[in-house]
């Protein structure tokens, strides 16, 4: 993982698709002998949950539903609902190119941060985490939402390949115990459906793109933040709607 902010960010090509979990274990048998497990995945898979920050304005809401190319988002990630490996990550988004700074957190430092004291962030020795402390005191960025999934990871070192489905989508508020697997969350896909994405730095090998869905009209922009963001506040308006709408599913 990345410490500090890159000097130079490297952006990769990411897809995004919505497939049935029928579609997405026949095309797990198909990538297979072509890819890996990734090493971290316990019995191939492995849990993850987010907790998203947003601003007082809902920026990264707001600019996700109204079609904004250059955008970001801050989360605190954490897998199998384990402090270990817990990092502080801010993705960039520059329509389907992504690039990620992160840097690790303690238990201690997540429950100062819930707890609205900042000020160690500014003499962290990462700068992200000072970045993140502008955010939070300038910006009054706080926790939002959680999502959940869980998640099949497959690698090709040539191209830098990765390719997840994530399934059983879950999200919750108000309640940001993390490390408890007990939280309560409700479900956000629909029955037998799952996400596919596909991470890329410089090219894909031909004989895993073949394997792919073909069409580019089947590209989704898809944001699980925002699909989970919408689920727990019930969102009902008209740029909800919108988001909702271009999110439809090829029938």
């Amino acid at each position: 993982m990345s410490d500090c902010v890159s000097q130079q960010p490297v952006y990769r090509n990411e897809w995004k698709y919505y497939i049935s979990l029928w579609e997405g274990e026949l095309l797990k048998k198909r990538l297979l002998p072509f890819m890996e497990i990734d090493d971290h995945a316990l019995n191939g898979r492995y849990t993850i949950r987010s907790l998203y920050f947003d601003d007082y304005w809902n920026s990264a809401y707001e600019e996700k539903i109204m079609g904004v190319e250059d955008r970001q988002k801050w989360r605190i990630r954490i897998y199998n609902f384990s402090d270990l490996g817990m990092k502080l990550e801010r993705k960039k988004k520059n329509g389907s190119y992504i690039h990620k700074d992160s840097a690790p957190l303690t238990r201690e430092e997540y429950n100062r941060i819930l707890a609205g004291d900042y000020g160690f962030l500014l003499h962290s020795p990462y700068a992200l985490c000072q970045e993140f402390y502008y955010e939070c005191v300038v910006k009054l960025q706080r926790p939002k939402v959680i999502v959940d999934y869980e998640r099949t990871p497959l690698t090709r070192r040539e191209g830098d390949v990765r390719i997840t489905f994530d399934q059983d989508v879950r999200g919750g508020a108000f309640d940001y115990n993390i490390f408890d697997p007990q939280l309560p969350v409700m479900g956000i896909l629909e029955p037998n459906q799952m996400v596919l994405e596909v991470k890329f730095t410089e090219m894909i090998p031909a004989v895993i793109k073949e394997l792919l869905p073909l069409c580019g009209q089947q590209f989704s922009a898809i944001s699980k933040y925002t699909l989970c963001y919408e689920k727990v506040f019930y969102r009902t308006d008209m740029l909800a709607g919108i988001s909702k709408s271009n999110r439809r599913t090829r029938r």
